[in-house]
């Protein structure tokens, strides 16, 4: 802990104790928006199960893979990786080498964490008490999971102060917004977009514990109440207003007083069901296109229930959109991802990393479709954000910069074009 500590205090940290939370990390300074509060390699990491086959055991990289000539399960880019996994790999692969193809089949990320972990902990002495954090790329999708146990220590928020991004397996902990001196740092450990009895499920399903946190705090309030009806309730029956409806009040709109009638909830809410019940089968069967037809019509139901701003209207869309890209269906593709945005601008506070990446989806569907300028405002939204969460020093937002430079230069074109004829000759 000593050591810990010095090393923390370097970066002008310190973990301390609080009565009703336990260890948590306190600032020794001032952090501005986007300076890294932390980086962190993992104590131990696997690839998920459904990328074993396809990524580097060590670096999670996709490229030159060829598999342990001795056990045949892990894979690796290169020696340089090898090596540098061979301390703990040289005892797991005996272990792996005596397993048949049925069990290796069977074996999960968990179980090869938990054999990680026990085989690190004999190399060392220090036990080190550390939860399990999910690796994911610059578009936070899952690669792999790992064991963080400084990172660790950091308390969950659903109004962090800071984010947790991955540099390949490197943990980086940024401030999204200024933190004082003697300020605990705070992260967020689940999806916050949601009701607050939904995060609260969440935590006690995932975590044990509920949260206290500002947010939290206002549960059973008017203002939670009301917030919770727009994210998770029905909308009015009036498609021209954007009122919503109150369970406890007869299901009367809080906007402009219509009356909608139960009956006809329900009818809807379980045509809403079959729909998604079947676009889901279509989808998981891998018929795409007629999936993508029952999401439409899905989707067009749900808005006859929801209010403009459900979380479940706008995973609906999110599924649509990921489903037309697939199809390569870009237009379409751009006018759900259109519409997630104000949702999203609602659901995520400012400098959040979902909203940034939204953002940049949308800029590059505008500039496949030839809306220059357009793309060039949708990224640029995206550089705001996302510099905050994930630096500029990373390949992803090197390419995302480049991007922007791009656009600009051609809107400015087009532009100068429009203006002067004699630019086309």
């Amino acid at each position: 802990m000593e050591d810990l500590q010095r090393a923390l205090s370097e970066r002008g940290l310190t973990v301390s104790t609080l009565p009703d939370k336990g260890r948590c990390l306190l600032t020794l300074r001032d952090f501005s928006p986007g300076n890294v509060i932390l980086s962190e390699e993992p104590y131990v990491s696997v690839p998920n199960k459904a990328s074993r086959d396809s990524r580097c055991d060590w670096c999670f990289m996709t490229s030159n893979l060829k598999k342990c000539s001795a056990c045949h399960v892990v894979w690796y880019c290169g020696s340089t990786c090898q090596m540098s996994d061979w301390k703990l790999h040289r005892l797991e692969c005996r272990a792996l080498s005596k397993l048949d193809k049925e069990r290796q089949k069977s074996l999960t990320p968990s179980i090869r964490l938990m054999v990680k972990l026990c085989i690190r902990r004999k190399l060392q002495i220090d036990k080190l008490a550390c939860n399990a954090h999910t690796i994911c790329d610059s578009e936070l999708r899952p690669l792999g999971t790992g064991l963080y146990p400084v990172v660790s220590i950091i308390n969950h928020s659903c109004l962090p102060n800071a984010v947790l991004a991955f540099e390949g397996r490197l943990a980086v902990i940024r401030a999204v917004q200024h933190i004082p001196k003697d300020t605990e740092v705070l992260i967020s450990y689940i999806e916050t977009a949601g009701s607050t009895m939904t995060r609260q499920k969440a935590l006690k399903e995932q975590y044990f514990f509920s949260c206290t946190c500002p947010r939290c705090a206002k549960v059973g309030q008017l203002e939670d109440i009301q917030e919770s009806a727009v994210l998770e309730g029905y909308r009015c029956k009036d498609i021209r207003c954007n009122g919503f409806l109150l369970r406890d009040s007869g299901f009367i709109c809080q906007e402009c007083g219509l009356v909608r009638d139960k009956e006809e909830i329900r009818k809807i809410a379980s045509e809403v069901k079959l729909l998604s019940e079947k676009a889901s089968e279509l989808l998981v069967s891998g018929y795409k296109m007629e999936a993508s037809d029952t999401y439409k019509a899905f989707e067009k139901l749900q808005q006859k229930l929801c209010h403009p701003y459900s979380i479940d209207l706008m995973r609906t869309r999110e599924t649509l959109l990921k489903i037309l890209m697939e199809l390569q269906n870009w237009k379409d593709a751009l006018a759900y991802c259109k519409l997630t945005i104000p949702v999203y601008e609602r659901v995520y506070p400012g400098f959040h990393p979902l909203l940034g990446l939204q953002y940049y989806t949308c800029g590059k569907l505008e500039w496949l479709l030839g809306d220059t300028e357009n793309a060039m405002k949708s990224l640029t939204k995206a550089v705001d954000v996302l510099r905050i969460s994930h630096g500029t020093n990373t390949s992803f937002m090197k390419e995302l910069l480049t991007k922007v430079e791009e656009a600009r230069a051609e809107a400015s074109y087009k532009l100068l074009s429009e203006t002067d004829p004699a630019m086309d000759g």
